[in-house]
C-alpha cells in the first residue's frame, strides 16, 4: 500500500488496535431522520464505526468515520454514538481515539445534526483532564468537525490526504487553494493546530500506537513502559547539544526516543514526551537564542497543563534571557508569560529544571525556576543566572564611569567581566539555594533519573 492510499474506516481500526481485539458497539444504529427522502438512503452504522480494543494490551475506545456512508457526515445518531462511546471511556478510564474522515454536518438533518455537534463537544469537554483524547485527520475535517478535533489533547494528520479547516481555502477573501492551501497539514502544523504530521495513514496509526504506549490511560494511572536502557548511561559532549533541545532530549531519553509535539509551531519552544528509566516525562525546552515569544509560551502552557492533569512529571531545559520585542509581541507577550508562569506555579507534579545556558531576568523566573515552585533545579557547569546579561548591566550601571575612560570599549568589557563574576556565575545562585546542584553535562540522564526516583517514579 502506498503512503497516499486510503483505507476504509474498518481497515483503519484494524491497523490501529491489536489483532482481533476490536469489539464494535452500535453497529446496527442508523439514521432516524426521514426528511428529504432520507428513508430511502442506506447509511450503515450512521457513518461511524464505534467500539473498543487494545493497543499493546492497553484498553482504548475508537471511532472511525466511514466516508462511504453519506461521506461520513455527522447526523443525530452518528453523534449520539460518539457521545455514548465517550461516556463508556470515561467510566472505564481509557483513552478515546477518533479517526476523522468527514464531510461535515449532515445538512438533511438540520438542527438535529447541530445538536449532535453539541453532544460531541460537551462529551469532549467533560472528558478533558480525565482521559487522553487523540484525533487523527485522515481525510476531510472542516467547519464544526475541526472544532471537535481541536478539543482533543493531541491531533495527528496525514500529510497526503488530511484536510483541516474552519473555512475552506477558497472561502477566505482574497485566497484560493492555488494561492495557499490553508487546509493542508504543513499550514495547520505551522499554525499550531496539529501535533504530529505523518506521511500516510499507516504512519499516523503507528505513531498513535507509540503515543498510547507512553501516556497514562487516565488521570490516575501510571505512565510509562519497560526499557532496557542503562540508567547510568553518560552522554559525552552534552553541552554542545543544548542549542538543539530536541536533539539533546533525544539523547537523554530511554532508547533515544523523544516524541516532539507541535514540532512546526513556535520552534523557539520545544515540547514533547520521553521515558526515563521507564517512566513517562514531559519536557519543555527553550530553543534558539533564548527569547520567549507569545506563541512559544502558549505552546508550553498547554503542554504543562496536560502533564499536570495526568500526573506526568515535567523536566525543563532553560536557556531564557529575554522577551520577543516587536509591536505585535508587545500586545500579547505579557499575558502569555503570565499564563505560562501560572501553569508552572500551579502544577502539582514533580518539576525539575535544568539550566543549560543563560538564565536572565523574569524570563528565567517564568521558565520553571525555583522561585515559582520547581522542586529541583540543576545547572550545567558554565551556566549563567542573573538579573540580565553582564554587558547590558555594565552599560546601565557604569555608563558615566566608562564614558570618562580613553578606551571605552575596554573599560566596558572589564566592568562586564566583573559584573559577570560577581552576579551571573551559577555558583552564586547555588550558594543562595536557587540552584540545587551544578552538574557535568555527561551526567544529566543519570541525574534526572535520580530526581524522578526521589519523587517516587519507578
Amino acid at each position: 500500500m502506498s503512503n497516499s492510499a486510503k483505507m476504509s474506516a474498518r481497515q483503519r481500526i484494524e491497523a490501529l488496535v491489536d489483532a482481533n481485539s476490536f469489539v464494535e458497539i452500535g453497529g446496527l444504529v442508523t439514521k432516524r431522520n426521514t426528511d428529504f427522502n432520507m428513508q430511502e438512503k442506506s447509511v450503515p452504522a450512521d457513518g461511524v464505526i464505534t467500539g473498543y480494543g487494545v493497543i499493546d494490551s492497553d484498553l482504548v475506545y475508537v471511532y472511525s468515520q466511514d466516508v462511504s456512508a453519506m461521506n461520513g457526515s455527522i447526523g443525530e445518531m452518528h453523534a449520539k454514538k460518539i457521545a455514548r462511546l465517550y461516556e463508556m471511556a470515561v467510566k472505564a478510564g481509557a483513552p478515546v481515539i477518533g479517526l476523522i474522515d468527514c464531510a461535515g454536518v449532515r445538512i438533511q438533518e438540520a438542527v438535529d445534526a447541530l445538536a449532535g455537534f453539541g453532544e460531541i463537544y460537551i462529551s469532549k469537554v467533560r472528558a478533558s483532564g480525565v482521559i487522553p483524547q487523540i484525533n487523527a485527520i485522515l481525510g476531510s475535517c472542516g467547519g464544526g468537525v475541526a472544532i471537535s478535533s481541536l478539543l482533543s489533547d493531541f491531533t495527528f494528520m496525514d500529510s497526503q490526504n488530511g484536510k483541516l479547516f474552519v473555512n475552506s481555502p477558497n472561502a477566505i477573501e482574497g485566497n484560493s487553494v492555488e494561492k495557499c492551501d490553508t487546509a493542508e497539514a504543513a499550514f495547520q502544523a505551522e499554525a499550531g493546530n496539529v501535533d504530529f504530521v505523518c506521511d500516510g495513514e499507516a504512519e499516523v496509526l503507528a505513531q498513535i500506537r507509540s503515543l498510547i504506549q507512553i501516556l497514562p490511560a487516565n488521570f490516575d494511572d501510571f505512565a510509562g513502559k519497560d526499557t532496557e536502557d542503562d540508567m547510568n548511561r553518560v552522554i559525552p559532549g552534552f553541552e554542545g547539544m543544548v542549542s538543539d533541545p530536541a536533539a539533546a532530549l533525544t539523547q537523554i531519553a530511554d532508547g533515544n526516543v523523544f516524541m516532539e509535539t507541535k514540532k512546526e509551531y513556535a520552534k523557539e519552544m520545544v515540547t514533547g514526551f520521553m521515558t526515563l528509566n521507564g517512566g513517562t516525562v514531559g519536557a519543555v525546552a527553550n530553543a534558539g537564542d533564548g527569547v520567549l515569544t507569545t506563541a512559544g509560551c502558549k505552546k508550553a502552557e498547554k503542554f504543562v497543563y496536560f502533564c499536570d492533569a495526568f500526573g506526568i512529571p515535567v523536566v525543563t531545559l532553560t536557556n531564557a534571557k529575554s522577551y520577543a520585542s516587536s509591536m505585535e509581541e508587545e500586545k500579547t507577550i505579557g499575558q502569555a508569560v503570565a499564563d505560562l508562569t501560572c501553569a508552572f506555579a500551579s502544577a502539582d507534579v514533580p518539576k525539575v529544571n535544568v539550566i543549560t545556558g543563560e538564565a536572565f531576568g523574569s524570563a528565567y523566573v517564568a521558565m520553571n525556576s525555583k522561585h515559582i515552585g520547581a522542586d529541583l533545579v540543576l545547572a550545567l557547569e558554565g551556566a549563567k543566572v542573573g538579573v540580565m546579561d553582564a554587558k547590558v548591566a555594565a552599560q546601565i550601571m557604569y555608563e558615566d564611569e566608562v564614558s570618562k575612560e580613553k578606551d571605552t570599549s575596554a573599560a566596558l568589557e572589564q566592568k562586564a567581566k566583573e559584573f559577570d563574576e560577581m552576579q551571573c556565575n551559577v555558583n552564586i545562585a547555588a550558594k543562595r539555594g536557587y540552584v540545587d546542584n551544578v552538574i557535568e553535562g555527561a551526567q544529566i540522564r543519570k541525574q534526572l533519573i535520580y530526581a524522578m526516583q526521589m519523587f517516587g517514579m519507578r
